[in-house]
C-alpha cells in the first residue's frame, strides 16, 4: 500500500509480516563486502544465533536486547491493550477539540463583535487543518515511524490549545484553531495504521470499533463539557481544561507508547544486530581470539524499496484525488461519509438553536442534550462488537467478500435519515424535549455505522491502495465538516426546523442506497475497476 495515512489505515504494506525475502548464497542479489560479509534481508522470523554463547572471554560485550524490536503482532495482550487505550484516548481528545468551540460563541461574539458566520469559521479552519495536514505528514511515518509523529502532533495540539485559551483576538483564535486541527488530525488518522501494525486483519474488528467509538464519542463530549464550563466560569477554561488533558495523555504516551511500525522496528533490529557483530569482530581483532560472529550482515527490504520523500509527498497529495475521480466506489463512499460527517458538525449549531428557541434551555441544558450523542455512540460501538460474534456464529460466509461487512450497515445506516426526519418534526415546543433528543441518539448510531463501514469496505477492496482511498474520503469528510456549519443556522431559520431536517433526511435516504447497491452489485462494480479487480485477483 502507498503510504498516505489520512484515515485510520487498516492495511499496511510495510507491516511486520511484509518484509519477506532472505537472500541465500547463489541468489542474484547476493552481495559481499570485502569477500567476507554476506547481506541478508531480515525478517521477524529470521533464525538468529544465541548471542549469549558467542562471547566466553569477556562479559563486557553485552548482546543486544531484541525484545525492544519484536513483532508487534506478537505483543502480549496487556501491551496491545495499553497501546489501544492510548490511541483511543488520543483520538477522543482530537475529536473533543472539534466540538469544544461552539459554546464559547455567546461570549466571544459579544467580546470581539463577531457575526455568527465569522465566529463559525473557527470550526471551519479546525476542520480544514484536519483535512489537509495528514497528506503532508503521512510520508514521515514511513521514514521516522509512528511514535515521533504521534508525540510531535500531541505537542502541537497542546501548544495550539493553550493558544486558544490565552489569545485576546479573533485572528489569534483562528490561527490557534488551525494548528489545533493539524495536531488533532494526526492523532485521529494515524491510529488506524497503529491498529494495523498491532492486530492481524481477522482480529481488527473490535479495536477498530472501539477506536471509532472514541472518535465519535469525543465529538459529542466536547460540546457537552464545554457548555457546562461556559455556563459557570470563563470561556478560557474550555481550552485550559482540554490542554491539561492533552498534557497528561502526552506524558503517558512518552512513557508507554512504543513504536509499532514493522519496517521501522526491523530496521532498528538489523542495526542492533549488525552493531553487535561489528563489536565482536573488533574484539576478535584486538585479542586474536577465534572469530565467533557469523559472516553476515542484515538489511531490510522496505528500506530499499522506500521512495524518496519528494515522491512520497507527490503520491500522498495526488493519488487520493485520482482515485476519487476514477473509482466510483471511492467517490460514492466518500460522498456518503462526507454527508454524515457534515451532519455531525451541524449538530454543534442546530441543537443549541432548537433547544434554546423552542424549549428555553440554559447553556448547561443545551450542552446536556449532547449526552444523547455519547449514548448513541456507546450503543453503536457495542452493536458493532457483537456483529462479528453474530456473523461468526450464524453467518460464517460473511467475510468471504468485502460486501459481507455491509449487511448490518444497510440496516443501521438508515437510522441517520430516520433520526433527521424524527428530530425535525418533533422539534416543536409542544412536544416534550426528550423526543427530539432520542432522535439525536438514533441519528448518531447511523453516523457511526457509516463511519466504520467506509473504512472497512475501502480497506478490504483496495488493499495496498487503501490508504489513498481512505485519504480521499477523509479529505471529503472533513471538508464537508468545515463547510456545513457556515450555513447551518441560516438554512434552519429559512426552512424552519422540520423543512431543513427533511431536506437533510431526504439526501441521507438517497445516500443510504450506496451500501445496498454494493451488497447486490459489488462484485460486478469491482470487476469494472482496474485497481480493485487487479488487487482482488492477486489476493486469490
Amino acid at each position: 500500500m502507498d503510504r498516505c495515512e489520512s484515515q485510520p489505515e487498516v492495511v499496511d504494506r510495510d507491516g511486520p509480516t511484509a518484509v519477506a525475502k532472505r537472500i541465500l548464497p547463489g541468489d542474484k542479489e547476493e552481495k559481499t563486502i570485502g569477500d567476507d560479509f554476506q547481506w541478508e534481508y531480515l525478517e521477524f522470523d529470521t533464525s538468529l544465533p544465541d548471542f549469549t554463547t558467542m562471547i566466553s572471554e569477556s562479559s563486557l560485550i553485552k548482546p543486544p536486547n531484541l525484545q525492544k524490536y519484536g513483532n508487534p503482532f506478537e505483543w502480549s495482550r496487556p501491551q496491545k491493550n495499553v497501546t489501544l487505550f492510548l490511541c483511543c484516548i488520543s483520538t477522543f481528545l482530537a475529536a473533543y477539540g472539534a466540538g469544544e468551540y461552539g459554546f464559547t460563541g455567546e461570549t466571544l461574539r459579544s467580546e470581539w463583535n463577531l457575526s455568527l458566520v465569522a465566529f463559525e469559521t473557527g470550526l471551519t479552519v479546525f476542520a480544514f487543518g484536519f483535512a489537509i495536514a495528514p497528506m503532508f505528514l503521512a510520508p514521515f511515518t514511513e521514514i521516522n515511524g509512528r511514535r515521533p509523529v504521534f508525540l510531535l502532533s500531541g505537542l502541537l495540539l497542546l501548544i495550539a490549545t493553550i493558544g486558544c485559551a490565552v489569545t485576546d483576538s479573533f485572528a489569534g483564535m483562528l490561527i490557534a484553531r488551525l494548528f489545533a486541527g493539524i495536531g488533532s488530525s494526526t492523532y485521529s488518522t494515524i491510529i488506524g495504521g497503529v491498529i494495523a501494525d498491532v492486530w492481524q486483519s481477522k482480529d481488527r474488528n473490535v479495536p477498530m470499533a472501539v477506536y471509532s467509538g472514541f472518535a465519535l464519542g469525543g465529538t459529542g463530549m466536547g460540546p457537552l463539557i464545554s457548555g457546562i464550563i461556559c455556563d459557570r466560569v470563563s470561556w478560557r477554561w474550555v481550552f485550559y481544561s482540554h490542554a491539561i488533558s492533552v498534557a497528561v495523555v502526552l506524558c503517558c504516551q512518552l512513557l508507554l507508547f512504543k513504536e509499532t511500525r514493522g519496517s521501522i522496528l526491523l530496521s532498528r533490529r538489523a542495526k542492533a544486530i549488525n552493531s553487535y557483530y561489528d563489536i565482536l569482530d573488533e574484539h576478535t581483532k584486538q585479542t586474536g581470539s577465534p572469530r565467533v560472529s557469523p559472516k553476515i550482515r542484515y538489511k531490510v527490504l522496505a528500506d530499499e524499496q522506500r521512495q524518496s520523500l519528494a515522491e512520497m509527498l507527490r503520491v500522498s497529495l495526488t493519488r487520493p484525488f485520482i482515485m476519487l475521480s476514477t473509482e466510483p466506489v471511492v467517490f460514492f463512499f466518500s460522498l456518503w461519509a462526507a454527508f454524515a460527517w457534515g451532519v455531525l458538525y451541524m449538530t454543534f449549531n442546530v441543537l443549541s438553536l432548537v433547544f434554546q428557541a423552542r424549549h428555553n434551555f440554559t447553556l448547561t441544558g443545551q450542552a446536556g442534550v449532547f449526552a444523547a450523542m455519547v449514548i448513541g455512540v456507546i450503543v453503536a460501538t457495542l452493536l458493532s462488537v457483537y456483529h462479528e460474534r453474530i456473523a461468526a456464529k450464524h453467518l460464517p460466509g460473511m467475510s468471504a467478500s468485502p460486501e459481507g461487512r455491509l449487511y448490518f450497515t444497510c440496516i443501521e445506516a438508515m437510522l441517520l435519515p430516520i433520526g433527521l426526519f424524527w428530530f425535525g418534526w418533533t422539534s416543536y415546543s409542544s412536544i416534550h424535549w426528550i423526543v427530539p433528543t432520542i432522535a439525536i441518539g438514533f441519528a448518531t448510531i447511523g453516523v457511526y455505522s457509516v463511519y466504520l463501514a467506509v473504512f472497512n469496505y475501502l480497506a478490504d477492496v483496495y488493499h495496498r491502495y487503501a490508504s489513498s482511498a481512505l485519504a480521499g474520503q477523509s479529505f471529503c469528510r472533513n471538508t464537508f465538516g468545515a463547510v456545513f456549519p457556515l450555513f447551518t443556522s441560516q438554512m434552519f431559520l429559512a426552512l424552519d426546523f422540520p423543512g431543513a431536517s427533511s431536506l437533510l433526511g431526504g439526501i441521507g435516504l438517497v445516500l443510504t442506497l450506496v451500501p445496498w447497491v454494493l451488497v447486490f452489485k459489488g462484485p460486478q462494480i469491482r470487476a469494472r475497476s482496474k485497481l480493485a479487480s487487479e488487487i482482488m485477483s492477486t489476493a486469490h
